[in-house]
């Protein structure tokens, strides 16, 4: 042991000494899976590189004891009860206090990094001199926190920049992407990658060697942070980030590039003091702490569903969009997969279309080709008699379903799980002739899948516990968010959407463009208008929910979306309500004098409001956190507002109501407040 470490026990860290005199320092976090960044950590780490300034070893090596990972951030749970307090500003100030002590050690220090390396464990890595990554497939470095409304505030900003320079460094943040361990060697934030075997001993080398950074990437890192440069740079990425996110709904970017115009030349202490000024202002703002509490929301989701799930093959009926689609995610993410669909066409176009997804997700072609092998043709259905999980995507017809579930049931194992894709119809209406209904549930994707992250779990009466935990856990085995829901008409993110879409081709049909329309939402926060998500959806597919949840909401469907041209389906056909090049959707231009409607966000928020309320009140999720999360990894709902439900109880909800009653009086009944506006939930 080494003399300053005599007699002293840690809670948090393990301090080991090697025969070449290097100190190698483990973090493994007491009672916690993963190693985050608590105060309690950071003060006994704190006091750990006192005592090496004091009796510095040979070298120094951080690494994490936990085979999860490196370090997965800060504690979030703890950053919110200080905001609570009023003591972020505390909490910054001694991040940045130790990380800088660590920094200014006299002896060459070494992060070792296997595994997730995020957040406030990457600046960490930052403030030591070297860095070495595993090249396992599971290290990712970054630093996440402008999606969580802030940005790096324990030196990050001040380090990160001028490491590998301010245009990577910028991007980096502003992203939020996590970096592989040979992209992060490619930009120069780390100076090796390794094989895992080997990981401590070349960090416990390059501790006593040292490395020389090459002189082009020093003097890129160190031109591209002077002021002239800055004052060019800035400009050119806030009209970047302009592209993808509002000022004043996600504020977090814009200030990290207004800080570092203004302080990225200036000394350490400096930066790291705009740095705090910056993280303490964002983390009172709405927007972070509603994208704080949607990261707990995700991982609420995350823990659903159980681990051993015993699916291991897959047979998907439909080989349509969605139905291919989600055959070629499942064979993406291992899974062993079967298609099948009534014509080989069919299923050779989900094949081609499933070779694109390969090309994009998978870049080792030997590993491509492994993977293309996992999905296979089956126009007999021969996968069926294997399959642990039937997944049924056909067209929107009950009876189609009822009749194919009676052809596949008796063919499929005893313990497998038949399941559909329906995004509307009640199951309690698909499992009636079926032999073990406590092995049926509902499966819905949403579209695109390999973009979309929810997942409902749609269950009726009969859906015994296992089968649901079983579909939950394939659900986390496909990098999905699962989240329970009622299988009543529309189940959760349809039946909210359904009246938002439905009040837009309401505002289209009686001659407000379009564009204006798409306009207003955006201008709330939809990644998307309701009119280019017609299209997108497809008017086919609207049509087809609307004639399953018209009558049901009580709701009257216009002639826009009730009646279409068959090749005029929307993006698909290229022709929807929009015309679509390129993927893209051309708007017809709105005369300049055009005054849009005062009351059009309304309309079209307050039905989605509205409805999200209905939901509540009928038990369709089990409370609002859940309903929340739906609806924004199922919709995009404006994250940085939180959720339909948050966003109520910060506008209030008898506000809320008499808007509606407001509208209901020039609008008609369909803006009638509907049950459940008066829950303790929405106060």
């Amino acid at each position: 042991m080494l003399p300053g470490f005599d007699g002293l026990r840690f809670r948090h860290w393990q301090a080991e000494i090697r025969e070449d005199g290097v100190l190698v320092l483990s973090l493994d976090r007491q009672d916690a899976p993963v190693n985050a960044l608590s105060q309690d950590v950071l003060i006994e780490f704190g006091d750990i590189v006192e005592r090496l300034n004091i009796d510095p070893p040979k070298g120094l090596v951080i690494r994490s004891a936990k085979p999860a990972g490196f370090v997965a951030g800060a504690d979030l749970k703890e950053f919110q009860e200080f905001d609570r307090r009023g003591t972020v500003n505390d909490a910054i100030r001694r991040g940045q206090a130790t990380f800088q002590k660590l920094a200014e050690l006299p002896c060459p220090t070494v992060a070792a990094i296997a595994g997730h390396c995020l957040g406030g464990g990457t600046e960490l890595a930052l403030a030591c001199r070297y860095r070495v990554a595993s090249n396992s497939g599971s290290t990712r470095i970054g630093l996440p926190e402008t999606q969580l409304g802030i940005y790096p505030g324990w030196g990050g900003t001040a380090r990160l920049p001028r490491l590998i320079g301010a245009p990577a460094a910028m991007e980096m943040m502003l992203s939020g992407r996590a970096l592989s361990a040979s992209a992060a060697r490619a930009k120069g934030l780390v100076d090796r990658v390794v094989d895992p075997a080997v990981l401590i001993d070349t960090a416990a080398a390059l501790a006593l060697r040292g490395t020389q950074r090459p002189f082009k990437q020093r003097c890129a890192a160190w031109g591209s942070n002077l002021w002239p440069v800055r004052q060019v740079l800035a400009p050119q990425m806030v009209r970047q980030v302009a592209r993808k996110a509002r000022k004043e709904h996600y504020p977090a970017p814009y200030a990290l590039i207004e800080m570092w115009r203004r302080s990225g030349g200036s000394g350490i202490q400096a930066r790291l003091d705009a740095e705090r000024r910056g993280v303490v202002k964002l983390a009172g703002t709405p927007a972070a702490r509603n994208l704080i509490r949607i990261f707990f929301l995700s991982e609420r989701l995350k823990g659903l569903g159980c681990k051993d799930h015993g699916i291991q093959r897959v047979h998907v009926v439909g080989a349509g969009v969605m139905g291919g689609d989600i055959a070629a995610w499942a064979a993406y993410k291992g899974f062993e997969v079967t298609l099948q669909d009534r014509e080989q066409r069919f299923i050779d176009g989900a094949l081609a279309r499933s070779g694109e997804l390969f090309a994009r997700r998978v870049k080792d072609e030997s590993k491509r080709t492994v993977t293309a092998a996992r999905l296979k043709g089956d126009l007999e259905g021969k996968g069926i008699k294997e399959a642990d999980l039937l997944i049924e995507a056909i067209i929107e017809n009950p009876e189609a379903k009822r009749e194919l579930y009676a052809a596949t049931e008796p063919r499929m194992k005893p313990d497998a799980l038949l399941t559909t894709n329906t995004s509307s119809i009640p199951l309690d209406e698909l499992r009636e002739r079926l032999q073990r209904p406590a092995q049926f549930g509902g499966l819905h994707y949403f579209n695109p899948v390999a973009q979309m992250p929810l997942v409902e779990i749609v269950r009726h009466d009969r859906l015994s516990p296992d089968a649901e935990q079983r579909l939950a856990g394939f659900c986390k085995s496909l990098d999905k968010l699962p989240v329970p829901v009622d299988g009543s008409p529309g189940f959760l993110v349809n039946r909210v959407l359904f009246p938002y879409m439905l009040e837009a081709a309401t505002a289209y049909a009686e001659g407000i463009p379009g564009a204006v329309i798409d306009k207003a939402a955006v201008k709330f926060g939809m990644p998307m208008g309701p009119v280019e998500l017609i299209d997108t959806v497809g008017l086919d597919v609207a049509a087809g929910v609307a004639k399953e949840l018209a009558p049901f909401l009580g709701l009257t469907v216009p002639a826009a979306l009730a009646a279409f041209e068959a090749d005029k389906r929307g993006k698909k056909d290229g022709q929807g309500i929009y015309r679509w090049e390129a993927g893209k959707p051309v708007k017809p231009e709105v005369p300049a004098e055009y005054k849009t409607p005062e009351d059009l966000e309304d309309r079209l928020i307050l039905p989605l409001l509205n409805e999200a309320v209905a939901c509540l009140h009928d038990g369709v999720v089990a409370d609002a956190d859940l309903l929340d999360a739906g609806v924004i990894f199922g919709t995009g709902f404006a994250p940085f507002r939180g959720g339909p439900i948050e966003y109520i109880r910060n506008a209030g909800a008898d506000t809320l109501v008499a808007k509606l009653k407001a509208l209901q009086s020039r609008h008609g009944d369909r803006f009638a407040p509907r049950p459940g506006w008066d829950s303790g939930a929405l106060r």
